[in-house]
């Protein structure tokens, strides 16, 4: 029995390879996508046994596709794909009821296994992946964000933070240095109360400030 899958992602290369990785294997492309919207309407008209949505996508980004077609569609099956192994992007689709998180690059027989199982209705989400991105909840001394104290400056940083950017990458984008970077995450964390970068990103996700 065939698993009909929609593959949506804004690299054409990415879509091909996909196409080629799940070839001779019970999986039956039905559908593409190049954005968040289109991906949306094709999970209506074609209702397949597995949506493969990228995250970052133009005019529509698949974690808010996923939010739109879970809300419109729920017992659609959602696996969402990244080039980033990012807590940030894993912690908002546990959130928002995606089945699982697969790195573009997974070997072909973990991207198959993954499909399958999402196909039979199984999460897989594992103790690992579920520890990482709710790691966060099990700090007694986390805070409120209505009760943090953070400059604009460290707001910013936290942001680009929680989208998976680097201290160099944030840096360049608020003209400013690593090294001050440095220093900003680290007064964040201290007012947050969270121990890492990693716990910072899903702080940011739970209060829905990304």
């Amino acid at each position: 029995m065939s698993i009909r899958v929609v593959v949506a992602d804004d690299h054409e290369i990415i879509r091909e390879g996909l196409i080629s990785l799940l070839s001779e294997s019970e999986v039956e492309i039905v559908g593409m996508a190049a954005d968040g919207e289109s991906a949306i309407n094709l999970a209506r008209e074609r209702r397949p046994d597995v949506l493969l949505l990228d995250v970052r996508m133009p005019v529509l980004d698949g974690l808010d596709a996923l939010a739109r077609i879970k809300s419109e569609l729920p017992e659609q099956i959602v696996l969402m794909m990244s080039s980033y192994d990012h807590p940030g992007y894993a912690a908002r689709a546990v959130s928002l009821g995606a089945s699982g998180y697969v790195l573009k690059d997974a070997p072909r027989d973990e991207l198959l296994t993954a499909v399958r199982r999402a196909a039979l209705g199984q999460d897989l989400w594992s103790r690992e992946k579920l520890r990482r991105v709710t790691g966060a909840r099990v700090m007694p001394q986390e805070t409120s964000h209505e009760d943090v104290n953070l400059t604009k400056r460290e707001w910013d940083v936290l942001k680009l933070l929680a989208d998976g950017q680097t201290n160099r990458q944030i840096g360049d984008h608020l003209q400013i240095s690593p090294e001050t970077v440095k220093e900003h995450v680290k007064h964040l964390l201290t007012k947050i109360g969270v121990a890492d970068r990693t716990q910072a990103a899903v702080w940011a996700v739970r209060h829905d400030l990304l």
